[in-house]
């Protein structure tokens, strides 16, 4: 992947070892990017886990279970679309 111009983007263990191969990739911008990017995506799963109640499926089979998760995900997306008009009404 490095051959193609690629640079993987991982989350390093702060008790990683110096001489570890993902510490080479911490110093450069996009790795910033990305850690940024990682952020606002695992809140989101988190707020499903705990708000939205997907810790535990409630549901047998895998297409009620896939739409409880659907529904959850729009309930989020109606909260931020709420957020956002609040903040640029303001």
């Amino acid at each position: 992947m490095l051959a193609l111009g690629i640079e993987p983007h991982i989350a390093v263990n702060e008790l990683a070892s110096q001489d570890s191969p993902a510490r080479s990739f911490v110093g450069r911008a996009g790795y910033a990017v990305s850690q940024r990017i990682r952020k606002r995506i695992e809140e989101i799963f988190g707020w499903a886990k705990t708000i939205g109640g997907l810790r535990k499926t409630r549901y047998k089979g895998r297409q009620r279970t896939w739409t409880a998760g659907y529904l959850v995900a729009a309930a989020y997306n109606l909260l931020r679309i709420t957020r956002l008009t609040m903040e640029a009404s303001t």
